[in-house]
């Protein structure tokens, strides 16, 4: 399944997020593997960030994720530095990107 989401950092602390994700712990990014995690890739543009995750079940890698202490600290570093931490809902339901349209296969 692919998942978009749309956060946003803090406009004064858009470099300490960059920074971050050039330091993300190897121990965090082996679990989201883990987790079913594919691929998950941030975009930023200005404050706004924008994530790309294919994984096999959304709602499980959060589950799988919330106890790790490894997640529970990279989460609270996070929340020191985002604005809108995430706006789509805990299963994966509701990605506040919907699909609008996709380059169709070759017929």
């Amino acid at each position: 399944m692919r998942v978009a989401l749309h956060t946003r950092v803090r406009p004064d602390r858009i470099a300490d997020y960059d920074a971050a994700h050039q330091q993300v712990p190897q121990e965090l990014a082996a679990a989201i593997r883990d987790s079913g995690v594919h691929e998950w890739t941030i975009w930023r543009s200005g404050s706004d960030l924008f994530h790309l995750i294919d994984v096999d079940d959304y709602a499980a890698m959060l589950d799988r994720l919330s106890a790790l202490p490894v997640n529970i600290a990279w989460q609270a570093r996070m929340a020191e530095l985002l604005e809108v931490s995430h706006d789509y809902t805990a299963d994966g339901s509701e990605a506040v990107l919907p699909v609008v349209w996709r380059l169709p296969d070759q017929p």
